[in-house]
């Protein structure tokens, strides 16, 4: 077993923008031009994964998924869509783009026997997003608020769900760390792999996370940090032992 960590840089596309959010609150986005060569520069890096957001899918107001199509056409490394995967539809679509992996978010608290029934036809190409607000799960663009956020981990990780991507909402974009206890608990509860996301400032955040291997963190999704120069993905892959 390994104990290195794999990143996930974040590409957030916004009206066929890259974009980046503070804490999923619309108006907030700092852009930063063309999700391609955004895209291209962490697959030049290094970057083995990159993880794809359809901002306007999310916030149901219109779809990427043809940007995003091109865009995965053009990279030879793995990428995991968010934003607006709710029912069949918008399943095959995003499923259609060529990505390897497609997160589930609002819809797991909305309709979990759907996730259900979509885990077992397509395995480990699903994977659930855990967005969290205190003890509860956050909801649509991540202003509602859903259920508790553990029986969703049990019931999907039953289901037999491979992959949980976890945010602390309330960290995310923020640059003040990750939720170390949080994804602590989370790994308690699946033997599913379990990515970070949210929070992530410094590599000293890498190495932190990386000691949480061994529970069955698997990898991290960094995004505001690369952006502003916090590191670059070169030294963060060295940290992560990639």
């Amino acid at each position: 077993m390994t104990d290195s960590l794999y990143l996930l840089p974040a590409v957030d596309i916004q009206g066929g923008q890259a974009v980046q959010l503070t804490q999923g609150i619309a108006g907030s986005e700092k852009v930063f031009g063309d999700p391609l060569a955004a895209a291209l520069r962490w697959q030049d890096a290094g970057a083995q994964w990159l993880h794809l957001v359809d901002l306007d899918a999310a916030f149901g107001r219109g779809s990427n998924a043809e940007r995003i199509a091109e865009i995965t056409a053009r990279l030879s490394l793995n990428v995991e869509l968010s934003g607006g995967i709710r029912d069949d539809a918008s399943l095959e679509r995003a499923l259609a783009t060529g990505c390897r992996r497609v997160n589930i978010g609002t819809a797991a608290l909305e309709n979990p026997a759907w996730c259900e029934r979509i885990i077992a036809e397509h395995g480990d190409r699903i994977g659930i997003a855990i967005d969290v607000r205190g003890s509860r799960l956050a909801a649509r663009g991540w202003v509602r608020e859903g259920g508790d956020w553990a029986e969703a981990v049990r019931r999907l990780s039953d289901a037999g769900c491979r992959t949980f991507v976890v945010t602390d909402v309330q960290s995310d974009g923020m640059l003040t760390g990750p939720n170390l206890d949080l994804l602590r608990r989370v790994c308690a509860l699946t033997d599913a792999e379990v990515i970070a996301s949210g929070g992530i400032a410094s590599l000293d955040d890498l190495r932190a996370l990386r000691t949480l291997v061994p529970l069955g963190v698997t990898g991290a999704i960094i995004g505001t940090a690369l952006y502003v120069g916090n590191f670059t993905l070169a030294e963060a892959l060295d940290v992560a032992g990639r």
